[in-house]
């Protein structure tokens, strides 16, 4: 709401607390816990900038910022906040407003090229560490000194695959690239594109210049990111706001101070801007927030607890808007403590105190005055907003996205020819060259079937069947025919001459079922004849064998096997030879001298080799 062409954001005990316009470039910051109130002032604050002209860009993380899409209804709390505030000409009404999405589901989607992106910012998003964000930036490098842009993340792929196989190549001008490190963000891009990075990257790429608008009546566009589903993927979300900000930078010129600023930005969760940032990354955050305030843009940054900014981006921020914070913890305390020093103290009330005693809409502001210096801190109660507050209906966004003349223009996506293209017409080039020289084999003609004649099938003849009976008074198997049992038999048609082949040997113990006569039933009665089963045969024992068990046997006779006075058995000395005798003759080079100690054993025994006595 409007005061004075200033923007009435709250009451204190001291009158109307206003926003001086031309300030807003001094950027902000917006804290306090959740559920304090932040959301509404956010939507109070974005409602003043519109009316006053200023287009506005902000991240609806909940998706209760569509709100501002639809007029507010009355109600006893809005009613109540309203006397509180001492405000009598409120009206309800709507923002102008666009609805973006980088999924392209609840907005018009958002796209940018990979080459505007830059290597910094998509190492951020990648999660690379520092030799793989070198290696990506040379790949960048690489890319514009041949002229392949990338586009979306498959150009981004195939140049890190080209680069990756002819890394030696580029060695000496561009240094070393290593595999390893090229297949890691090879990785991190698969892992991107599962989260929906893929959607982010291609074209038509926005044109930030399509903010930069108001309607009809002059008020400013208020461009909502439908951030829902964005939001679960920090890096991506992060790494998107800081993009935005950095192109605004990069396409307006220098303006100085002006009365209105050019345009406003809101960064909800502002703490997922800074976590795990790079030296490099935060450094650039920190000159654009510096450096942006000459173009003519404001930035507010949205988060719980003010120490999640930086400091060197804290002391950047000139309006302040501090809602209750909760000091359980030492840690809590002396945060709230930090908070408090950094307002301009107001002689009426401890800040410190008042920080943890802050109702929700309650909140502690300080703006800066017309001569530039920071105003006395001042206790306020935030003004209601005049559009809705809370989500909208999908069936009440569908019109403010199909039908705005932006769905025309970045709705379908199109593929135009770079990095990809190009080097698989190169790979195809290559393939063709070197398969010119080869031949091609002609295929082997289908063989001919001639047509045949299907044979009338032939009337079966019936015989009887056969049976083998076994005759117990003869104890031999007869055949017998028993004519009421018949078999059908076909004429079997000539065939052509095969080569012989040996005649089946039916398998041993194979016997087929017989016929055996009962006489207690006085009919035959099928049973299985049982054959004789083999006894194994065994194995013959070798001469060798033969003669050590002779030999042996003759020595035990003579030397009894058993010393006397004990009862363990001991080898005598013949037998002992005996062994050594055995061993030799497994070999043969000791088997003619085993043969000769044979002899002359059996000799001393009075035995020939025949095994008879002499």
């Amino acid at each position: 709401m409007l005061y004075d062409q200033k923007i009435w954001v709250g009451t204190s005990a001291d009158g109307a607390v206003c926003l001086l316009p031309k300030m807003a470039n001094r950027h902000g910051l917006i804290a306090g816990a959740t559920g304090t109130g932040k959301t509404v002032t956010l939507q109070v604050l974005a409602e003043g900038f519109s009316q006053l002209g200023v287009p506005v860009f902000l991240a609806d993380v909940k998706g209760d910022l569509a709100g501002l899409a639809k007029p507010g209804e009355r109600s006893e709390k809005i009613d109540a906040r309203l006397e509180e505030c001492g405000v009598t000409n409120f009206s309800f009404g709507q923002a102008p407003v666009a609805f973006w999405d980088v999924f392209g589901e609840r907005g018009v989607p958002i796209r940018t090229t990979v080459s505007e992106m830059g290597p910094l910012l998509l190492s951020r998003m990648l999660g690379l560490n520092d030799t793989q964000a070198g290696v990506l930036h040379l790949v960048f490098r690489i890319a514009d000194d041949e002229g392949m842009l990338l586009i979306d993340l498959k150009d981004l792929k195939a140049m890190l695959a080209y680069v990756g196989d002819n890394a030696q190549k580029y060695v000496l001008n561009y240094g070393n690239i290593t595999k390893a490190s090229v297949g890691s963000i090879q990785r991190a891009i698969a892992i991107l594109e599962d989260q929906g990075g893929s959607y982010f990257f291609g074209e038509p790429a926005l044109d930030l210049s399509d903010w930069l608008t108001r309607d009809e009546n002059g008020a400013g566009t208020v461009n909502i990111l439908a951030a829902e589903r964005l939001f679960s993927k920090p890096n991506l979300y992060s790494t998107f706001l800081l993009w935005l900000l950095g192109e605004l930078y990069e396409l307006l010129p220098e303006t100085g101070d002006k009365e209105l600023p050019k345009m406003v930005f809101f960064f909800d969760e502002a703490h997922l801007l800074f976590n795990d940032c790079p030296k490099a990354l935060m450094e650039r955050i920190e000159q654009t927030v510096r450096l942006i305030r000459s173009k003519g843009v404001g930035v507010f940054f949205v988060t719980q607890n003010p120490m999640d900014v930086p400091s060197t981006v804290l002391s950047q921020l000139s309006a302040r808007v501090q809602h209750a914070l909760r000091a359980f913890t030492p840690a809590e305390q002396k945060t709230v403590r930090a908070a408090a020093q950094t307002f301009r103290q107001n002689p009426a009330f401890d800040t410190e105190t008042a920080l943890t005693q802050l109702r929700t809409g309650e909140a502690l502001l300080s703006f800066l005055m017309e001569d530039g210096t920071p105003s006395v801190v001042q206790r306020a109660t935030v003004l209601p907003p005049q559009s809705y507050i809370g989500a909208i209906s999908d069936s009440l966004r569908e019109p403010f996205v199909s039908t705005r003349v932006y769905y025309e223009k970045y709705g379908e996506a199109f593929d135009r020819e770079s990095a990809y293209e190009i080097l698989a017409a190169r790979y195809m080039g290559e393939g063709v060259q070197q398969t010119q020289v080869v031949q091609p084999i002609a295929e082997p003609a289908a063989p001919v079937y001639a047509p045949q004649a299907e044979a009338a099938p032939a009337e079966p003849q019936y015989k009887p069947m056969t049976f083998s009976v076994y005759n117990p008074q003869t104890g031999a198997y007869e055949i017998k025919e028993i004519p009421q049992m018949q078999t059908p038999v076909y004429e079997q048609p000539q065939a052509a001459p095969q080569m012989e082949t040996a005649p089946q040997v039916p398998a041993a113990g194979a016997q087929p079922p017989v016929l055996v006569w009962d006489p207690s039933v006085g009919q035959y009665v099928p049973q299985q004849a049982q054959q004789p089963q083999a006894q194994p045969q065994q194995a013959k024992p070798s001469i060798f064998e033969q003669a050590k068990e002779t030999v042996s046997n003759a020595v035990n006779a003579i030397a009894g096997g058993q010393q006397a006075g004990t009862g363990k058995k001991q080898k005598s000395y013949a037998q002992q030879l005996m062994d050594s005798f055995a061993k030799s003759a497994t070999t043969s080079a000791g088997r003619e001298t085993g043969r000769t100690l044979t002899r002359n054993l059996l000799g001393i025994f009075g035995l020939s080799a025949t095994g008879k006595r002499k």
